[in-house]
């Protein structure tokens, strides 16, 4: 009779961000290049991809009204190299960006 272990469930945390601002799980860097040769970690680049997580309520304009975000969660997207503040959660490790940040939505 063979016995399987069982993984604790991994606890989802909820965070919301405030404002225009996103909350981002960056992609894996390639292990290897186009030619079959293996990368160590110090030489990886950090993606600029990622998947969206979370996003605020969105900018508060002039005139007070609210803004809704343009994107939304699960979106894949594209930003800037060193844009947003990374952080972790559990251990999962994050971005928390600004929208303006964000280049594109790959489709």
């Amino acid at each position: 009779m063979a016995v399987t272990a069982n993984k604790p469930a991994r606890k989802k945390s909820t965070l919301v961000p405030l404002g225009d601002r996103v909350v981002v799980e960056r992609e894996e860097s390639e292990q290897k290049t186009s030619g079959g040769i293996l990368l160590p970690d110090t030489a990886k680049d950090k993606p600029a991809r990622g998947v969206v997580v979370s996003v605020g309520d969105g900018r508060l304009t002039d005139k007070g009204v609210r803004q809704p975000l343009q994107i939304k969660p699960g979106d894949r997207v594209v930003f800037t190299s060193y844009a947003g503040e990374p952080f972790k959660v559990g251990d999962a490790e994050l971005l928390l960006m600004r929208e303006d940040d964000i280049l594109a939505v790959l489709g």
